[in-house]
């Protein structure tokens, strides 16, 4: 039986929190900081995984306040990362696309920290990189999973 297999959801969810933690550290960690912070990273990278996104869902998406994201969308809009449209069904509401700059910042952010992570990488044993290559198709379906404050896919 393999370690997850006996354990409980509770425990491996405290588990994987804590490993995710020390993870993210180690991803923030492996450029140089750059004007786009993780936020701003995180929330293009949902608007190129998603598509157009109403603000206010951005905002509980990315786990930051509606004020909060006007102001990031507004940074990433002044630097051509993002752009901001009244929704075709409802004039009144806004909602945010990513651009094809930002697209192409997204690329370059994310073949960085891939040369990066490569290096870690190869510091391991080949069995804990076969474990983490098949581990991808669960973290894929862990990214995708869909909050409670996401509307579904129409």
């Amino acid at each position: 039986m393999g370690i997850a297999e006996g354990m409980a959801v509770e425990e491996l969810a405290l588990r994987l929190a804590g490993d995710l933690e020390q993870v993210l550290g180690l991803f923030r960690s492996l450029v140089q900081p750059s004007a786009l912070s993780m936020t701003a990273g995180a929330t293009l990278s949902t608007l190129e995984r998603n598509g157009p996104c109403r603000l206010t869902a951005l905002a509980a998406r990315e786990g930051v306040t509606q004020p909060a994201m006007t102001q990031l969308v507004s940074r990433l809009q002044d630097a051509g990362l993002a752009s901001r449209e009244a929704d075709p069904t409802d004039g009144r509401v806004v909602q945010v696309s990513i651009t094809d700059a930002g697209k192409t910042m997204l690329a370059r952010r994310r073949a960085r920290r891939a040369d990066g992570l490569a290096g870690v990488l190869a510091r391991l044993s080949p069995e804990h990189r076969t474990a983490l290559a098949n581990a991808l198709p669960a973290l894929d379906e862990l990214a995708a999973v869909r909050r409670d404050f996401e509307p579904a896919p129409a």
